[in-house]
């Protein structure tokens, strides 16, 4: 899932960028509201965390403009991650519409919990585990499993493998994949997608080949995209 993180504290920004990303998130950062501001009218984020001092506009007022957006980008969750930890900023800030409030310091594990929330949310679904056959997506450890067995995956095979399981049965093309996985600044162009549904495949492959029963796989509908379903059951001897 694709978050943006703004906040102008640069060693802040990247010791935080890091810490999601090794959560399995894709991140883009903009260090001022303006830009913060512009990625917003064009982009879609499955969450914000926005600080509210920052430079060429106030957190608060990114925040309200983005809630006057049109319906699905006017609705993107936001967590207010901010030292104006006030009470009259955090009325504010929640009657702005933010969904939640953390003020710093903070510690790294309580943000993380907050995040996951907001993210199970922001996909329209409050399950804990997404499964497709013998695979399993659980939305709190955010590991995946294979017939019971965690499945080692880079960050990219893993932002592929969540965008195809939280809408398991679902074709998902692959510009909302590239759209997931990859971050604006990343250089990558939209074949790379291809690359890493093979990379995937291999990995389910490998956990059929070892003997996990009622498998997953993921099916290309051409001109479509990619749709992850339950793999069907070999035929009887």
């Amino acid at each position: 899932m694709r978050i943006l993180l703004v906040e102008d504290h640069t060693e802040l920004s990247r010791w935080l960028a890091k810490a999601l990303r090794d959560a399995h998130l894709t991140v883009e950062c903009a260090d001022n509201g303006a830009d913060a501001d512009a990625l917003l009218h064009t982009q879609d984020y499955a969450l914000v965390i926005l600080d509210l001092t920052l430079p060429r506009m106030d957190g608060l007022e990114v925040l309200r403009r983005l809630r006057a957006r049109a319906a699905p980008r006017g609705q993107t969750p936001v967590l207010i991650l901010t030292a104006r930890g006030g009470l009259d900023d955090k009325v504010q800030g929640l009657n702005l519409g933010a969904d939640d409030y953390l003020a710093k310091p903070f510690e790294l594990a309580e943000l993380e919990a907050r995040v996951k929330a907001l993210l199970r949310r922001s996909v329209g679904n409050e399950s804990l585990v997404h499964s497709c056959g013998a695979l399993s997506f659980d939305t709190v450890t955010r590991m995946f499993s294979y017939a019971g067995t965690p499945m080692a995956l880079t960050p990219r095979e893993h932002a592929v493998l969540e965008a195809l399981i939280t809408r398991a049965g679902r074709a998902v093309s692959k510009e909302k994949l590239f759209d997931e996985v990859f971050a604006l600044a990343d250089d990558a162009n939209l074949d790379a997608i291809e690359l890493y549904i093979h990379r995937v495949r291999k990995k389910l492959d490998s956990g059929v080949a070892a003997g996990a029963a009622g498998g997953a796989v993921i099916t290309t509908l051409r001109g479509i995209g990619y749709l992850l379903q339950p793999r069907p059951a070999a035929p009887a001897a």
